[in-house]
């Protein structure tokens, strides 16, 4: 009877779910809704049916029984870490062996494809994650909103409507981010008529966090105009990732020691950033910057063949590709 693996990677916006083969043949993607917090019995809820859809999503383009397939091992990874979801993941799934984890791990494996080094991730939030090649890990950053998250989206807008409001109030440097940022909302279908307004709305439940972090794609906008304040956030986020990046390094490799730093997440689609990052990491003797290899879903997929005692990173990387999107059954990409 042949093995098959699981890799699933439950994020705040969606849920990914990928299938491999034994060989490390990639056979099925699915997807699904959110699932992050479980504290409360609709975030159990959410996570079940976001786990749930995934996996029927895969197994069928895997042509599988979701109802009646068995993993030799599957690896989850959540944001907000793997803490209250092992009672009900083995409620959804059978598999021989089941590893929860958080979703840096995964980000980390599938950046590097398994070897040591470290990732940045740069979303909603921020957190720099690595391993070394004794298997040792460390951290630094990923504290939230409140305490953390620099260089993150939601840091960026941040930084943007705090200019743009003193700009607006006469006690801040000129900028365009105040227009730009009062434009983007008529886009949006809710026009604002000045920034104490729009600072208003986003202490509403009309503007969650991934609403406001969405604005820091206007700094980007006004960065690449020129504008000089967009620019400096820009830099400062850039800033702000490296030295996440150095903490990790610092604690798992040797001063001048050849390490692998590769970063993910959406903040770094903006050009100017990420020149400014690579910039940044330039200056530390023995790195070396790379895209990632593997999005965080095949992460989880070769640390669910790692607990199997497999390793199938160079037939993933050579026999599956690097695209984002399905290609049909024997040939998916991802």
């Amino acid at each position: 009877m042949p093995g098959y693996f699981l890799g699933v990677d439950g994020g705040q916006s969606s849920t990914t779910a990928v299938i491999g083969d034994e060989t490390g043949r990639v056979l099925g993607v699915g997807y699904g809704g959110p699932c992050d917090h479980v504290g409360a019995a609709q975030g159990r809820a959410k996570l079940a049916a976001a786990v749930r859809s995934s996996l029927r999503g895969a197994c069928a383009q895997a042509e599988l029984d979701a109802d009646r397939t068995r993993f030799t091992s599957a690896c989850l990874g959540f944001s907000g870490g793997p803490a209250d979801k092992q009672s009900i993941l083995r409620e959804i799934l059978q598999s021989d062996r089941i590893l929860v984890t958080d979703d840096a791990l995964i980000a980390l494996t599938g950046a590097t494809a398994g070897q040591p080094g470290l990732v940045v991730i740069a979303g909603t939030g921020s957190i720099a994650f690595g391993r070394n090649s004794l298997g040792r890990t460390a951290r630094a950053g990923g504290w939230g909103y409140l305490f953390g998250d620099e260089g993150g989206a939601f840091w960026i807008a941040r930084q943007a409507l705090r200019a743009a409001l003193r700009w607006e109030e006469g006690w801040g440097v000129p900028t365009a981010l105040r227009a730009i940022l009062l434009n983007f909302m008529i886009s949006q279908n809710a026009p604002m008529r000045n920034m104490n307004d729009l600072l208003h709305r986003c202490y509403t439940a009309e503007f969650p966090r991934p609403r406001v972090a969405s604005l820091s794609m206007v700094v980007n906008q006004a960065a690449e105009g020129g504008d000089p304040v967009a620019l400096d956030i820009l830099n400062a986020a850039a800033r702000e990732l490296a030295l996440l990046a150095v903490a990790v390094r610092g604690q798992l490799f040797k001063t001048g020691e050849a390490t692998l730093v590769a970063y993910t997440g959406g903040v770094f689609h903006s050009r100017i950033l990420l020149a400014r990052f690579r910039d940044w990491m330039a200056s530390q003797a023995g790195v070396r910057v790379t895209a990632p290899v593997y999005r965080p879903v095949i992460g989880a997929l070769l640390e669910a063949y790692a607990a199997a005692g497999l390793d199938r990173k160079d037939h993933l990387r050579t026999g599956a590709g690097k695209s984002t999107a399905p290609s049909g059954r024997g040939s998916l990409t991802l």
